[in-house]
């Protein structure tokens, strides 16, 4: 009997120290960390006004943190696939991707078993998109009202590209369509570039893009009917914003990076710290600016509280165009 007490003693007194060795390995993982490459997931193809200043942010951070940072492009899925693909990934900081506003429709568009605002770790915000519609030189539409107009007289033949089903683009439109009683004709792409290569090739007649489009219409190959910011853009102060046509519409769609649930407290401090120091950078803030945005930083808990709020926003926006897109 009491060499059965010995042993429970025993084991009592072994069991706090059996949980050292993981303790200690995952602390040790966090103070090494990166010791190999670091993946970020693009949502979109190559090009545009995300892939821009990703680039740039990588640069400076594989400098900082010594390992090479890669931008792996992963479009699809409206924007989603990208973030759906490190949901399910490792938890070692490894694997981040691009968070765009699609994410937060997820739950509306399609058949997940899991919430984007908590399931998600959450690294840091770094900007929002400017967006407009725009036409070939070329197009008889010359401003917004006349393509509206058209659109009245032929309900479904204007058609606009978009970078895929349930964007921030493709959803804005719509619920231009529904201010004006229109139908438009939508056609999805994987990105930007693809959205504007079709438009320059005459395969749709506009695109409700970001703006990548801006060096296409300094050339004179596009032209700009309206853009969606708070106020009109210093580069084209001709152009109206949505406000400014009637309708209530004020779009940014704040992005940032996430990573799986469970990442390390430790790394994602690393992570953060060495992005907020990149989005200081001259040449960051250069690549901004050439597509009319704006640093929006967001630490970690601020961005997450971003996420849960936009959920719920985006929800509202899914019922008012009654749309079912989950498939």
């Amino acid at each position: 009997m009491q060499g059965a007490c010995n042993v429970a003693l025993l084991l009592v007194l072994m069991t706090p120290f059996s949980f050292f060795p993981i303790a200690a390995s995952a602390q040790q993982a966090a103070e090494h960390y990166p010791d190999r490459p670091i993946r970020i997931l693009l949502p979109f193809a190559a090009g545009g006004s995300t892939d821009g200043p990703m680039r740039v942010l990588a640069k400076h951070v594989s400098e900082s943190l010594k390992q090479p940072v890669i931008i792996d492009y992963r479009p699809g899925a409206g924007g989603t696939l990208a973030t759906q693909t490190v949901y399910s990934m490792k938890p070692d900081g490894y694997t981040l991707a691009v968070a765009v506003a699609g994410v937060y429709r997820m739950p509306y568009t399609m058949k997940i078993n899991w919430d984007p605002s908590s399931d998600l770790t959450y690294v840091i915000g770094i900007t929002g998109y400017a967006f407009g519609v725009v036409v070939p030189a070329s197009s008889p539409f010359k401003t917004m009202n006349d393509m509206i107009a058209y659109a009245k007289q032929h309900p479904g033949v204007v058609t606009y590209g978009t970078p895929g089903v349930a964007t921030t683009n493709h959803l804005t439109m719509e619920r231009v369509a529904m201010k004006f009683g229109v139908k438009f004709n939508h056609i999805p792409y994987k990105g930007s570039g693809e959205s504007l290569q079709a438009l320059m090739a005459g395969q749709v007649d506009s695109a409700a893009e970001t703006s990548a489009f801006v060096p296409l219409v300094q050339t004179g190959k596009l032209r700009v009917l309206t853009v969606w910011g708070q106020e009109r853009m210093p580069r084209f102060p001709q152009i109206p914003t949505l406000r400014e046509l009637g309708i209530d519409i004020v779009q940014s769609s704040p992005w940032g990076l996430v990573a799986p649930k469970g990442t390390d407290p430790a790394i994602v401090r690393k992570l953060h710290d060495a992005f907020k120091e990149a989005m200081g950078k001259e040449d960051f803030k250069k690549m901004l600016a050439q597509f009319d945005m704006t640093p929006e930083y967001r630490s970690s808990a601020d961005f997450q509280a971003f996420a849960a709020a936009a959920m719920k926003n985006e929800k509202a926006t899914i019922e008012q165009l009654g749309l079912n897109l989950k498939q």
